[in-house]
């Protein structure tokens, strides 16, 4: 018996995913944005609040370009950082970090409550490292 993959399981209607071919250019987009972000966020001389931005945006977009190499799209911000264990073979001590920032951001965006401390930073800067270190491993998109 053929079990589905979780990005199966994931895709249809009204469901988070739907396939989509990988595109070079949007790939190499995402994770060019996602490191330079990334590179911003390490800053320490920028407010907690930016830095926050800036690594919940970079890992955003890493995490997306991840699932793009996979041949998928999200209509969920949220998705991409729960399948970081098939996109990047990362375990939950990276996406629950990213999970609960974006929780945060959530409250932040839409109810004026950016709850945030150094340390959340710090978690999150490393969770995000985690993800661009991994980014490598995928290499080109085939065909690009």
């Amino acid at each position: 018996m053929n079990v589905p993959s979780a990005f199966e399981n994931l895709c249809g209607p009204g469901k988070p995913l739907r396939a989509e071919p990988p595109a070079a250019a949007e790939f190499e987009g995402l994770k060019s944005s996602g490191l330079a972000r990334l590179a911003d966020a390490g800053k320490a001389s920028l407010a907690l609040e930016s830095r926050f931005d800036l690594a919940y945006n970079a890992a955003h977009a890493l995490c997306l370009a991840a699932l793009r190499w996979h041949g998928y799209r999200s209509g969920n911000r949220y998705i991409v950082f729960q399948l970081l264990p098939e996109t990047l073979g990362l375990g939950p001590e990276v996406w629950r970090v990213l999970a609960k920032c974006h929780d945060v951001r959530n409250k932040g965006e839409y109810e004026g409550d950016l709850n945030i401390n150094e340390r959340l930073v710090t978690d999150l800067l490393a969770a995000c490292r985690a993800v661009a270190a991994k980014m490598d491993a995928l290499g080109p998109i085939s065909g690009a």
